[in-house]
């Protein structure tokens, strides 16, 4: 049982691409994404970062390649990766050949930067023979020179311009993998150049806001501009960019597909703020519960609401749920329909008991 949508998400369709075995635009799911922190040419720590978000829930994994060692190291880690590699390359075309030679399945560039169009076809040559895709990742803090003159400012039009310029030099080498990012730091502008660029092209979008801070206000500059967008139907995949541990970003990645039904991963929780009324104390409950069922990837709904005012209403859409009564005395129900009384003492191995079983029987239909 779930709550059903207010209204549904007319997605444009965009073309489709590949990264590896992830398929990106056209019907297919947002896909989440995050970059590793680690020194790429530390291998196991970055092996080891990269598990632990794939394990969050990432679908793809951007790794820095500033250097010839670093690329090199993309070898062993894209051996050991259980989702694609998405090498991150400025400058040097000679890292973007290194790193689809080593396992890369998508190149993060700017080919702008890369140097010559002889160097961008090198570039372009290595992924067709190594089945790479293409990012064109336009930022508002590297507008290229002749752009940032004409319009004195980054701006929603420069960061289009840019970005339909890069897309031009690709084609021209009839390479069509392509999917493209127009970031900024500021919300609006963000918005306003993703949605100029939806209507200039088909191709997949690449969602962020960059730079956008630390856990707090990135995340909340992350929630409304990609939340605009992706109401708009607008992108493909996304990144929440926050300067703090990777894990979070993929998990405010996932919350926010999740709060638009975008996306059905692991539990979802419905809790009260809890006050006075609270029968049992909600706030560490939810906190207990998260950490418990944070194993679990099937789409289970759960709700925690501390007293009767809207717990038989809230627990009427989900799966299992939690309603306060006071004394001690709180009442289960699962699919919308009362079960059994439990204590305060019970409700955390009640609950995660129960989503473990549903878990189970769930995967055992399949």
């Amino acid at each position: 049982m779930s709550l059903r949508p207010y209204r549904d998400i007319n997605k444009k369709k965009t073309n489709e691409i590949k990264v590896g075995d992830v398929k990106i635009g056209a019907n297919n799911p947002i896909s989440v994404q995050s970059m590793t922190n680690t020194l790429t040419t530390d291998v196991n720590a970055t092996i080891k970062q990269i598990e632990s978000l794939t394990n969050e829930g990432a679908d793809l994994v951007r790794v820095s390649c500033p250097d010839e060692n670093s690329t090199k190291s993309l070898k062993e880690i894209c051996k050991h990766a259980k989702v694609p590699i998405i090498a991150d390359i400025h400058f040097h075309y000679k890292r973007a050949l290194e790193a689809a030679d080593n396992g890369a399945k998508c190149l993060r560039i700017n080919p702008g930067n890369i140097g010559s169009k002889d160097k961008l076809k090198e570039v372009i040559k290595s992924a067709k023979y190594n089945d790479c895709s293409i990012r064109i990742g336009v930022n508002a803090g590297s507008l290229e020179e002749d752009i940032l003159k004409k319009y004195k400012e980054p701006c929603p039009e420069a960061l289009v311009e840019s970005a339909l310029r890069n897309i031009k030099l690709i084609e021209e080498n009839n390479f069509n993998q392509i999917k493209v990012s127009v970031k900024s730091s500021d919300v609006f502008l963000s918005v306003a150049a993703y949605r100029q660029l939806s209507k200039k092209t088909n191709y997949p979008l690449h969602l962020g806001i960059t730079e956008s801070g630390s856990f707090i206000p990135g995340s909340v500059k992350s929630s409304i501009g990609l939340g605009v967008l992706l109401l708009e139907g607008i992108g493909d995949t996304i990144r929440v960019s926050l300067s703090d541990d990777p894990i979070k970003e993929i998990k405010i990645g996932n919350e926010i597909l999740k709060s638009l039904n975008l996306r059905s991963r692991g539990v979802k929780i419905i809790s009260c703020p809890s006050c006075a009324r609270q029968g049992f104390d909600v706030i560490e409950t939810v906190k207990k519960l998260e950490e418990k069922l944070s194993h679990i990837k099937t789409p289970i709904t759960l709700s925690i609401i501390g007293c009767v005012v809207n717990g038989p209403g809230e627990a009427s859409q989900t799966e299992i749920g939690i309603t306060g009564g006071g004394k001690n005395s709180n009442m289960l129900y699962l699919n919308g329909i009362q079960n059994k009384k439990i204590n305060n003492d019970e409700i955390i191995s009640e609950v995660v008991s129960l989503v473990e079983k549903k878990e189970a029987e769930i995967l055992n239909k399949k």
